[in-house]
């Protein structure tokens, strides 16, 4: 984009600080001090006492976002490009988290690790899930392999779905309707249709929840031609949730899910070979089960948790193929609370996955890990921790990780100072190894390095501000060719993290983050150099809220070394409750200004596009 764009992306960050120079603050509307975080040592510990950069999205913020999808609301966080969120509904989401990718990010379903054996990249496909079954996300960013295996890297997404109510029963109904629109076709039409229904309760000892979503959208083409037309998607989802409380000694949930998505697609027919506005579609469906008991005793707890998943895929075009994968994954371990300063955490995980391609094939990991949690009563805390992978193709890798803190208290807050060293260890997965295209069964496994070392500074007035840098190195990197292969040279790409919350005013609130991400060795597409996010949230009333939500995504390279300008981009958001609370009506309307830009080349991008939505709670 031209410099107007970018002069206005950081007026607007400007702005925003110095708002924070002149803020009055209301210290009853801010929680950070209370906020605890749980997937960086798979403790309960207060944020002071974490030594990493982890994003917790709360319950309130995914239903100040209602009618967003998950992809689009992770997009709005620090340290994170998930490309293709802003093009047509069905694009493959790139998942860029400190200039890695999709294979080097791990995604968490109630604390289950979920990926697909069958794709290239071993990932998960957010686009399955419904952001309105979603109670919280933590993300984790930074090497976390000590305690999550394989492929957690650049980042661990922890999504942990609704519970169930305390009431015998309650429901929850959810629609939105909107349009769905490029910059250049700005019709209005309606056709985007979102529906969410839930209902959940205890009885005694027991409890329930289920819930069934759809979304439904039209409108665009993925391909930007003349005449385009329109690629339409769809998805379903069905959950339900049992659990099982004895006492304070055991519990038990368990959980069955189907997920389904189809999406229209353009590609690349025969004999042209040249991207084009096709008849192609693509279908996923996902089949969940699993169970997670747990036993708990004076000074700790042991917890099981075990699940099969089983994954179906299909394209349909000129170049067609049908994918069949399972898994089973189990992960048990054991906390134990030695006294309020020092945590340990033993366990082991087991994943065996499989995929049929011209014949099934399977790998299975065994790893047993070690965590330690030690807090001073002097503001020393110490996470550290080790896994020994024990892959059935590559053998046995170590990985570790140690991750020192120090917080000084002073009275009305806190100011933290925390580092990390940590190793993480990716296997090629099954589509590398022996896949349809570019297969190589010779590659070697990527071995990450990653050192951070950060600032946060947290008070009671409402007022957080924290900053990192870090510096990543790949060992190993597969990359495609003419086929799949182990790059000849290392990559190094290292970045800085700023976030910022904190109250212009009384019921005014301002959440800003900053990334800068540069390679110093290696290549990558489509990551930015520089990215804001601006927020700004007002409670009108006590049953009334508006937000404004700022991007500025500065200018990447795309395939055929083509060079996409910095656009920047707001979002409008509305809600008001009414009836004792049981009834929302809320309104969004994203892209307001109606910027032009693109996000992936040649790919259609939205423009301005309006939401209108209704949540009633009985």
């Amino acid at each position: 984009m031209n410099k107007k764009t970018k002069s206005f992306g950081i007026l607007f960050l400007g702005i925003s600080f110095f708002g924070f120079a002149q803020q009055q603050i209301d210290s009853t509307t801010v929680e950070q001090l209370n906020e605890v975080v749980v997937t960086d040592s798979r403790f309960t510990l207060k944020r002071e006492n974490s030594g990493k950069m982890v994003i917790k999205i709360s319950n309130q913020e995914i239903e100040r976002n209602q009618g967003r999808t998950i992809s689009e609301l992770i997009n709005t966080k620090s340290g994170i490009e998930i490309n293709g969120s802003r093009s047509v509904e069905g694009q493959n989401l790139g998942n860029f988290i400190r200039g890695g990718n999709n294979r080097q990010v791990l995604v968490l379903i109630d604390g289950i690790q979920v990926n697909d054996p069958s794709t290239v990249a071993n990932d998960f496909d957010l686009r399955l899930l419904d952001l309105n079954t979603v109670e919280s996300i933590e993300i984790i960013k930074g090497a976390a392999s000590t305690l999550y295996g394989n492929a957690a890297a650049t980042a661990v997404i922890n999504i942990t779905t609704k519970k169930a109510s305390k009431d015998q029963i309650s429901g929850s109904f959810l629609t939105v309707v909107g349009t769905n629109q490029p910059q250049d076709d700005l019709n209005y039409d309606v056709s985007s249709f979102t529906n969410n229904v839930s209902v959940s309760g205890s009885i005694e000892k027991f409890n329930y929840l289920a819930s069934f979503a759809n979304r439904y959208v039209d409108g665009m083409s993925a391909a930007k031609t003349m005449d385009p037309e329109k690629d339409m998607f769809s998805r379903f989802n069905t959950r339900v949730k049992l659990g099982y409380e004895s006492n304070k000694v055991f519990s038990v949930n368990a959980f069955v899910s189907y997920d389904k998505l189809k999406t229209d697609i353009d590609g690349y027919p025969a004999p042209l070979y040249a991207f084009a506005d096709t008849n192609d579609s693509y279908i996923s469906k996902q089949k969940r089960v699993g169970v997670s008991p747990k036993f708990s005793y004076n000074n700790g707890s042991f917890q099981f948790n075990a699940a099969y998943t089983e994954l179906n895929r299909e394209t349909i075009s000129d170049f067609g193929s049908v994918h069949k994968a399972k898994s089973y994954i189990v992960d048990a371990y054991n906390k134990y609370v030695f006294d309020d300063m020092f945590y340990t955490i033993v366990g082991i995980n087991y994943g065996d996955y499989k995929s049929q391609f011209s014949e099934e094939r399977r790998f299975t990991n065994t790893d047993p890990f070690l965590n330690l949690v030690y807090i001073s009563d002097f503001g020393l805390n110490l996470n550290a921790g080790g896994r020994l992978n024990n892959h059935s193709e590559y053998g046995s890798h170590f990985v570790y990780s140690l991750n020192p803190s120090y917080t000084v208290d002073l009275q009305q807050g806190y100011i933290k100072v925390f580092g990390s060293y940590g190793t993480s260890f990716i296997a090629p997965n099954l589509s590398e190894l022996f896949g349809y295209f570019g297969a190589n069964p010779n590659l070697e496994p990527e071995e990450n390095r990653t050192i951070e070392s950060g600032l946060e500074f947290n008070s009671k007035s409402g007022v957080r501000l924290s900053g990192v840098y870090y510096n990543r190195k790949e060992t190993n990197t597969i990359v495609y060719t003419t086929g799949y292969v182990n790059a000849d040279e290392d990559a190094r790409v290292h970045g800085v993290e700023v976030e910022g919350e904190f109250d212009l005013a009384q019921d005014l609130s301002v959440v800003t983050n900053y990334t800068f991400t540069e390679f110093k060795d290696g290549y990558r597409l489509r990551i930015p150099k520089h990215k804001v996010n601006v927020g700004l949230g007002y409670d009108c009333s006590k049953n009334t809220y508006a937000s404004l939500q700022y991007q500025f995504v500065d200018s990447r390279m795309d395939i055929g070394n083509v060079k996409l300008d910095a656009f920047s981009t707001i979002d409008f958001y509305f809600s008001m409750k009414i009836i004792k609370n049981k009834i929302k009506l809320f309104t969004s309307v994203t892209n307001v200004l109606n910027e032009d830009y693109f996000e992936i080349y040649d790919y259609t991008t939205k423009g301005r596009n309006v939401n209108l939505g209704l949540h009633i709670k009985l």
